[in-house]
Formats: C-alpha cells, structure tokens, sequence
C-alpha cells in the first residue's frame, strides 16, 4: 500500500510518495492555503503539475496525509479536501494543520512544545500523540512572532522611522527597496507577509551585523514571551523548532531560549523528513 504525504506551506507542498517504507518519489509544488486559495486553484495545480509525475503510481495510492498552513477549521480544511478529491478521486485523505505536521516531525510520540518558525509563526503543545494546547497566531499584522514576515516588517519599521545605522539604510535602498516600492508590496499585491519575509534574505548578508542580530535576538524573545511561556510546564520541556527562520538563525533562538529559561531541543528546516519516519 502506497500513502502520498504533503507537507504545505505558504511558499512550497513537499510530496512524498511512500511504498512499504521506501521512498518512491518525492516532488514540490506551489504552497497551498485556504485562506488565500480556493478547492479549484488548489485542484488546479496538483492536475497539472503533480498528477503527471504520479501517472504511473496513481493507482497505488490508498492514503494521503495532507499538513497544510491554514488547515485550522473544518471550514478551510474542506476546501483542501475537495481540491484532492477533485484531483485524486476516492482515495481516503486526512488533512491536518501544519501545526500537528511540526509535532509529529521535531517530537514523533513523545511530548514538547512544538514551534514554527518561518514565513509565518506558530506554536503548540504536543502529548506525543495529539496537540493539546495552542496559543493562537494571529498573523503577520498582530502575531506571527519571531517569524521571517515579522523580522522584515521590523526592519522596514526601524528603516522608516530612520533608525536603521547608515550603511544598512544605503545597502538597503542599493538592493532596490525604495519606500513607494514596499508600500506597493504591502498594502496593493497579494500575500504581503510573504513580500516581508524575502526581506530576511537582504539580512542575511548582514548575519555578524551587531544591530542586525539585535534585532532578530529581539524578535524571538518577543515569540517566547507571546507564544511558549504561555504553554503548562514550558520551562521542563523541550522547545523545538521547524523552519527556514529557526534554522538558520538557530544561534540566536538558542540564546534567545536561554535568557528566558527555556530548553531548546530540535530543530530542523523542514519537516518532511520526520514526517516521513512517523509514517513509515
């Protein structure tokens, strides 16, 4: 028996394909969100760029396991739902929050605090089997803390209130971000958490910058102060952390960890790979 698992963000869906344990395939499309994608859009895109690389395993496939951002209520997990149905048919699918995703991948059957850290932010709770408590993340504009949508809108906030040290305002505005341009990113197109979290990849340049690693130290202290102190018994368990934002800057979220008397314990970038082993 075949089970196809997806692991979908705001930018990118991993899918795997397993057989007996073995990897069979693994492919990525566009990332899916209820909240900003329809059962059509989502339909869409798996017909036309996954089926045909599933072609001539289709017929194997009797389970997928679906974690997906937005996955939060039974309304928009439904629409999820009905865009697999309408690309894969009967096969039985279970579509869970991203959040059960990073807690199955960082903790597999024992219990932690489970966090994500990437475009977006959030956190739970994990009994090893289910998610038992969750503070709300209330997106980029009131939560989203410690994540890359936050980090960049802070660094635009320091920039437009001219805080930001001369030689990062000039290689700032040299990199081709002008004010009238960011406005435009934010408040005109589509998916602005998304503009402000590529603004982490201009930071990253400046990862031994002193006022650059401030500012993201900063951040995660503010996530641990809104988000994982607020979980029953934080300070005894394992903090751990799936994402672009923790990993790369995982120096910083351990020492962030430490001042407020947390432990870290895994964190990785991806979870598709724990995900694969609680699977298999």
């Amino acid at each position: 028996m075949s089970i196809l698992i997806a692991d979908s963000g705001s930018t990118k869906t991993d899918w795997v394909l397993l057989d007996n344990n073995n990897i069979i395939l693994q492919f990525q499309t566009i990332g899916f969100n209820p909240y900003f994608q329809s059962s059509d859009d989502i339909y869409t895109e798996i017909k036309n760029k996954l089926i045909p690389v599933l072609h001539d395993q289709l017929h194997a496939i009797k389970h997928i396991a679906y974690y997906g951002a937005g996955c939060s209520t039974p309304e928009k997990t439904q629409v999820v739902k009905q865009g697999l149905y309408l690309a894969f048919g009967n096969i039985h699918s279970e579509v869970n929050h991203d959040l059960l995703a990073a807690a199955r991948a960082l903790c597999g059957k024992e219990k932690g605090i489970a966090c994500i850290l990437g475009t977006g932010s959030n956190s739970c709770l994990y009994d090893g089997k289910e998610v038992t408590e969750n503070v709300p993340s209330v997106g980029y504009l009131f939560g989203d803390h410690g994540s890359g949508a936050t980090i960049g809108r802070t660094f635009v906030q320091h920039y437009f209130d001219g805080n930001l040290p001369i030689h990062l305002i000039t290689a700032f505005e040299s990199s081709g971000y002008q004010r009238e341009i960011i406005l435009e990113n934010v408040y005109k197109k589509p998916m602005p958490s998304k503009y402000l979290a590529s603004i982490v990849k201009f930071l990253s340049d400046y990862n031994n910058d002193s006022y650059i690693k401030a500012l993201i130290k900063n951040c995660f202290l503010d996530f641990f102060d809104a988000q994982v102190s607020k979980y029953t018994d934080a300070k005894n368990l394992p903090i751990n952390s799936v994402g672009s934002i923790g990993f790369y800057y995982k120096e910083l979220l351990a020492d962030a960890a430490k001042e407020k008397g947390f432990i870290i314990g895994n964190i990785i970038k991806s979870p598709i790979d724990g995900l694969i082993k609680y699977h298999s």
